[in-house]
């Protein structure tokens, strides 16, 4: 595809701890950071003016959905936009509890797992051509999103044998199938719902939902940026190597808990190559791809020279390489050199807080946006493009069609629904416009709905 539409979708962990030992139900949290949004929107369902979509998720978790984008960086800016919004409404419900008499701190956090065990996630999506065979296109992804985790990682303590170990992936022990229509009854590498909200004739949606979330904006231009040069290689019908693998699920939990990269994968042909074995061939052939075909966005030089940079790094196991570029390397320094300076174990009840700690949102108390403050984390964006996505869609999509109709029944009070696809008046003459091109910036329709919308019923 000569451009492709990216989103991304992630849940938040949420937590009240109070400081007057009156508890309240995840339920009860999820409804007062959610109060604003319903009164306004009367739903904890909504699309705002930027685009994008608000939503309570299953599990009483904020789910926050970028707008459509066509472009790496704006694709960060908007997710991080996410976060801005996600901390408003924080400092809205810790008003509004404190007057009715609760005392206490609501806490958000961008990871993909609570202490209980239980998995919420960060989706990918990526418009692809319907033209290219959906099991092929699988088949020959998998294997890089199974190896992915060691580009892009957000980092975890789990127990393995009665020892505490760090590994490459918070998902990673979550996932039960290569492919499925599920999403939480057995988790899949790759989602199959088939719901392109584009034209379905000549688009379908890949929803990829193995990865874990990042804080790191580096980390996030690697993980976006790599999948789309492998899904290039792949629709361009050009890859000939067999890479498909003969256990996904086993070899994507024992590639994260050796924090080596060099645990060996079955494939089907019956070679056995190592996890970063698997990772330099694919990068091999992508240079390749680029190098026949050029560069089609400014980005690609990056991702590709941070790529290799932190398959080099974890073949030498020199991650001072990539530590404050990748976030199980940001987090691996953070951790191993604070329980060596404490002489704590990884098991220390301080080691776990560091490891939730990191993914606060809350730019005041989270470890990472501390270490970024400090010099010790990078970025890729201008914080001005990140204020912008708060409040503006993307130019280049669909979403400012959206985002021109959301304001303009705000502005005048009527009564309105919008999807991703269908945006409908619900007053007077009433009508409803169907949007599938996710490309279209303009939509003669929709600018009729918006006139009906300003006179008088």
């Amino acid at each position: 595809m000569d451009r492709r539409i990216f989103g991304l979708e992630t849940e938040f962990g949420l937590n009240y701890v109070p400081s007057d030992g009156r508890r309240l139900t995840p339920e009860d949290a999820a409804r007062h950071l959610f109060r604003p949004v319903v009164a306004w929107g009367r739903s904890s369902n909504v699309f705002l003016n930027n685009g994008s979509r608000l939503y309570l998720d299953v599990g009483s978790h904020p789910e926050y959905a970028t707008a459509e984008c066509d472009q790496l960086l704006q694709l960060i800016a908007h997710d991080r936009a996410g976060e801005t919004v996600m901390l408003d409404l924080v400092e809205q419900a810790e008003e509004q509890l404190l007057e009715e008499g609760h005392e206490g701190r609501l806490f958000l956090f961008k990871n993909n797992v609570d202490s209980a065990g239980n998995s919420y996630g960060c989706h990918e999506n990526y418009l692809i051509p319907r033209k290219v065979e959906f099991k092929r296109l699988a088949d020959m992804l998998i294997p890089f999103l199974v190896t992915r985790q060691l580009l892009c990682g957000a980092g975890h303590l789990v127990q393995i044998e009665d020892e505490t170990k760090f590994v490459f992936s918070q998902r990673a022990d979550h996932m039960w199938e290569g492919v499925s229509s599920a999403t939480t009854r057995s988790r899949p590498i790759i989602n199959t719902r088939d719901e392109p909200h584009a034209d379905a004739q000549y688009h379908r949606r890949l929803h990829v939902i193995v990865g874990d979330s990042s804080m790191s904006e580096t980390t996030q231009l690697l993980k976006i940026g790599a999948t789309d040069l492998v899904l290039r290689l792949i629709e361009s019908g050009e890859i000939y190597h067999d890479l498909r693998l003969e256990n996904p699920i086993r070899s994507i939990r024992s590639i994260s808990h050796a924090f080596t990269g060099q645990t060996v994968v079955r494939l089907m042909s019956g070679d056995e190559p190592t996890a970063l074995q698997l990772q330099w061939k694919i990068l091999e052939l992508v240079k390749g791809f680029v190098a026949r075909h050029g560069a089609h966005h400014d980005q690609v030089e990056r991702v590709l020279e941070l790529w290799e940079r932190v398959l080099v790094a974890v073949e030498s196991q020199n991650f001072s390489l990539i530590d404050q570029d990748i976030d199980w390397a940001i987090k691996h320094k953070l951790i191993t050199g604070y329980a060596a300076k404490n002489n704590l174990g990884l098991d220390s009840h301080r080691i776990a807080q560091l490891n939730l700690t990191y993914h606060d949102i809350d730019p005041t108390r989270g470890l990472f946006h501390l270490l970024r403050r400090r010099g010790l984390a990078s970025s890729v964006l201008d914080p001005q493009a990140i204020a912008d996505a708060v409040e503006n869609p993307p130019a280049t999509t669909r979403a400012a069609i959206r985002s021109k109709f959301i304001r303009a029944a705000r502005e005048t009070g009527r009564r309105y629904s919008t999807d991703w696809v269908h945006m409908k008046y619900e007053e007077g003459e009433g009508g409803v416009v169907l949007c599938k091109d996710p490309f279209a910036t303009t939509n003669s329709a929709v600018d009729e709905l918006i006139e009906m919308m300003r006179r008088p019923v």
